[in-house]
């Protein structure tokens, strides 16, 4: 067995069993995002039933309302699975997350074992059940800050080329996790739509004006929702980072191209990225993910990570093999019933130059505090092939070859009515399939 593998069986469970069906049917279809293997968490309110946000966990097409379900999965369980389920039925997501990986792992093996086939409360937890398109996607908790990587080592060179030929890649980049603090305030949940910004905009040789952004971008991008946090002043070690991470969505850190090259020096972007950054709503938990981990990649010849960056456990299976795509459904096309179009393709493990343990690691070296639901996002996750690009900016070369995007239609940055949807899943010989869900936004006008 590989140290990746062994890595990974450590970590396996009767949770992660590729055989286990549910007795809710519409998780064990084919193709099915939310299996009994996945149960991601999510905040939630149901129009009609009052305004109070419930944390519910997604399995098949319902969602598992556990206001209502947290009471009768604590029925005869012990103190901790009773405590770890009390801020679920309360309605807080954050105040789990801040209670780490012994709580969790209690409540999935209680959420596994209630929604199994053949359970002993299907009849109990069936009355608990509501359909997810009648559940209305909140954010899944109080995001106080957010920061926002640049692991994306395709997408830094690619980008890179389009302003310096010679030299891409900054001399830094393989020494050090790139990032920048991002505005938490505007971020938003999946269907929200998101306005086209207005910024300083400057041609060649003249003066600049206030204008909307005319290169209006996505950026394909996974977050991570921090758990417990660590202490002002204290570093997390990467052998205890991944305790501090409590699990995954997908992310769409908008950009206005046209804004960012005009402000951006010297202390990087602003407004070009303060308007809107969208999020799923479905949290897939770093356990659920176990099956998919594999090992941190790095070309022969390139520096070895400084120590505070390194373990034997992260370079073993640091990384999470995620299937990563964009597509885009024009106003024309949903006006004429056509379905989307898939933009790209790509996946994280080969996108991403740093793992998640290496961003909470360097993070916290210099002291700063993490807190529960704080969001790092990983930046822009490109292969390295051209198709693989995660944003307009490189499908279309700095907007110099407009790409198709059917109809007849063509892009080289997003227009009004534009609606964006990212989708993500892990798949793997020995594993059920799991998905992270949809991130979806639609661009309205300035």
């Amino acid at each position: 067995m590989s140290a990746t593998a062994a890595s990974t069986a450590q970590a396996l469970d009767a949770t992660h069993d590729p055989l286990a069906s549910s007795w809710v049917e519409s998780a064990n279809v084919d193709g099915c995002d939310f299996p009994v293997q996945n149960l991601p968490f999510g905040r939630f309110a149901q129009p009609g039933q009052g305004a109070d946000a419930r944390v519910g966990v997604a399995i098949g097409d319902q969602v598992l309302d556990l206001s209502r379900a947290a009471p009768l999965l604590g029925q005869g369980a012990n103190d901790a699975l009773r405590a770890a389920l009390r801020p679920l039925g309360a309605g807080d997501l954050g105040a789990f997350m801040a209670l780490g990986h012994a709580a969790w792992h209690a409540v999935r093996a209680a959420l596994s074992q209630g929604l199994r086939a053949g359970s002993a409360l299907q009849g109990a937890l069936a009355g608990c059940l509501l359909a997810q398109r009648d559940a209305r996607m909140l954010l899944p908790c109080h995001i106080g800050d957010y920061t926002d990587f640049y692991t994306g080592i395709h997408h830094a060179t690619s980008v890179g080329r389009l302003f310096r030929p010679d030299n891409p890649l900054m001399p830094n980049y393989k020494w050090v996790p790139i990032g920048y603090h991002g505005r938490a305030s505007s971020i938003v949940p999946s269907g929200e739509p998101v306005r086209r910004p207005h910024g300083q905009l400057r041609a060649p040789d003249q003066e600049p004006r206030l204008a909307p952004s005319q290169r209006l971008d996505y950026e394909l991008e996974i977050g991570a929702y921090i758990g417990p946090g660590n202490a002002l002043g204290e570093a997390v070690d990467i052998a205890q980072a991944e305790q501090q991470l409590f699990g995954v969505c997908l992310l769409n850190d908008w950009s206005a191209r046209d804004v960012q090259a005009w402000e951006y020096q010297p202390l990087g972007p602003f407004l070009a990225k303060n308007f809107a950054t969208t999020v799923s709503p479905w949290v897939v938990t770093l356990e659920a993910l176990a099956p998919f981990r594999s090992p941190l990649v790095r070309p022969a010849g390139d520096p070895a990570p400084l120590p505070y960056l390194h373990s034997a456990a992260n370079a073993a299976a640091g990384a999470i093999d995620l299937q990563l795509e964009v597509w885009l459904h024009t106003a024309r096309a949903r006006e004429a019933g056509e379905p989307p179009v898939r933009l790209s393709r790509s996946d994280w493990a080969n996108a991403a130059y740093w793992t998640l343990a290496q961003l909470v690691a360097h993070h916290t070296v210099g002291g700063c505090n993490l807190r529960p639901g704080d969001l790092l996002g990983t930046g822009t996750l490109s292969g390295p092939l051209p198709e693989q690009a995660g944003s307009l900016l490189e499908l279309s070369q700095g907007g110099r070859q407009p790409l198709a995007v059917g109809g007849g239609e063509q892009r080289s940055f997003l227009l009004d009515g534009d609606t964006v949807i990212l989708r993500a899943w892990a798949e793997r010989e020995g594993a059920r399939r799991i998905g992270l869900g949809e991130c979806s936004g639609t661009v309205l006008a300035a």
